[in-house]
């Protein structure tokens, strides 16, 4: 094998700012609203189940940068700034003239780049006195890098686990009991909104909807306890930032600009943390960069799912969000990316898709094991399920660039390593993984059921 080119940063060139988009985009989004009043959310809406920092960075829509604090900082620098690496010894086995760059997410503690709002989420919850939180997590990244950032600022956790999840990804239950959290299967009967789910369905094995529904209840019903979340809201996509704004600068050391940037697709946290930097170039300075996510065949609310208010959870207690969607009430298939088992997608970036200013491509499973593999063997890293469906998204690109004949320079987050995701590989090497598809009719069966807002 070549050596493999790593791009690094000095830990003093960490971002002091978080970039937030909205400012800059040509169309904003349309506001989340109240569910009962159906009214434009004001900040002091979302103060009973988020922090009062995070409630005003998810409805902050006029400062494009905003400071990260020093004690954030601080945490940052056990993990960041994390490498950007030439993979050219999987340009060598495609025999590519494409240029392939992938942001190593996969280094911090925790295995994955959720730590970078999961630091910062405990922190504003910690400066405010708060001493209890909840979350919930479908494959277990989420609740993982949650259970450490709790543990480092001294606060209590409760994580709902999406239950067929919590039975195929043991260790990534076990990481975050050793950090202390509580973890519960979801649904469960510890809440009305999993005992209504449990007795109506009693076999059913739980969705993300469902999980974020019985962790936005407990917090409401705790006392100085609030909910945090790992996707799909603005503040969410403003802590992850961190990556593109590092990759920036690395891909200026490398001496090349992407001509694609490309990320898995659950909710958009990775998604929006490495595109939205590289996005502002195209809006401000007229670069041509494609932005490409990743979603699994099995939840394809980007490529086949509609614009519409809905609820992110199952049970309605969130806001309605302006989103593209499958349906709050959507079960997806119990596919081992457990992470990209979402119903919906954030407002900004469901914004971006209708402006067409990034593009979605589907992804089957079979096909992202294969491109995992594929990776492991040349690159020496296992990656997850859910990074797996960006590498075979960037393997397919890289293929059309051979076929045409032209370089392309393609850069795509690795957002966490799979060496917690050893069953799902020793599945798919003996053969028991199957792809999974969705008739139109099953998708528009549900989305019927959503009230027409837009």
């Amino acid at each position: 094998m070549e050596q493999t080119k790593k791009f690094l940063l000095p830990e003093n060139e960490l971002p002091e700012k978080w970039y937030n988009i909205i400012p800059d985009l040509p169309n904003k989004p349309k506001p989340m609203l109240h569910p009962g009043t159906k009214q434009p959310l004001k900040p002091e809406d979302l103060y009973p189940i988020f922090a009062e920092s995070l409630a005003q960075q998810e409805l902050n829509t006029t400062d494009s940068w905003i400071e990260i604090p020093d004690e954030v900082r601080e945490k940052y620098k056990i993990y960041r700034p994390t490498p950007l690496v030439r993979a050219r010894n999987l340009e060598k086995a495609l025999d590519t003239p494409a240029h392939i760059y992938f942001k190593n997410e996969s280094v911090s503690p925790v295995g994955s780049h959720k730590l970078n709002s999961a630091l910062a989420q405990a922190y504003f919850c910690k400066k405010q006195g708060i001493t209890n939180i909840t979350t919930e997590t479908g494959a277990g990244q989420w609740g993982t890098a949650l259970s450490f950032a709790a543990k480092t600022f001294g606060l209590e956790l409760a994580v709902y686990m999406v239950k067929i999840s919590y039975e195929q990804k043991p260790y990534r239950r076990s990481l975050m009991q050793t950090w202390g959290a509580q973890v519960i299967p979801s649904p469960s009967m510890s809440t009305k909104a999993g005992r209504k789910i449990l007795t109506e369905h009693p076999s059913y094995q739980g969705s993300l909807g469902t999980a974020i529904s019985e962790a936005i209840e407990l917090a409401m019903e705790t006392p100085n306890c609030r909910y945090t979340l790992g996707s799909v809201l603005n503040h969410v996509s403003l802590h992850q930032t961190v990556i593109g704004l590092e990759a920036e600068k690395q891909m200026e050391m490398a001496g090349e600009y992407p001509d694609m940037v490309i990320a898995c697709f659950g909710g958009g946290s990775n998604f929006s943390g490495i595109s939205f930097p590289f996005i502002r170039h195209n809006i401000k300075d007229g670069k041509k960069t494609r932005f490409i996510s990743a979603e699994p065949a099995s939840c394809p609310k980007l490529t086949r799912g509609v614009f519409q208010y809905d609820f992110g959870d199952e049970a309605g207690y969130t806001p309605l969000i302006p989103m593209f969607t499958l349906g709050h009430n959507f079960a997806p298939a119990h596919i081992h990316a457990g992470g990209l088992r979402y119903h919906g997608a954030g407002t900004i970036v469901s914004q971006l898709m209708k402006d067409k200013m990034m593009e979605a491509v589907d992804i089957q499973q079979l096909d992202s094991f294969k491109a995992g593999v594929l990776f492991a063997q040349t690159e020496g890293i296992v990656p997850a399920p859910e990074s797996a469906h960006a590498i075979a998204a960037t393997i397919n690109e890289a293929l059309k660039a051979k076929e045409e004949g032209t370089k392309k320079v393609i850069l795509f987050n690795l957002s966490g390593h799979g060496l917690v995701d050893m069953t799902a590989y020793d599945q798919y090497l003996a053969g028991d993984l199957t792809n999974y598809s969705l008739s139109d009719a099953e998708i528009q069966s549900n989305v019927n059921q959503l009230e027409k807002i837009i």
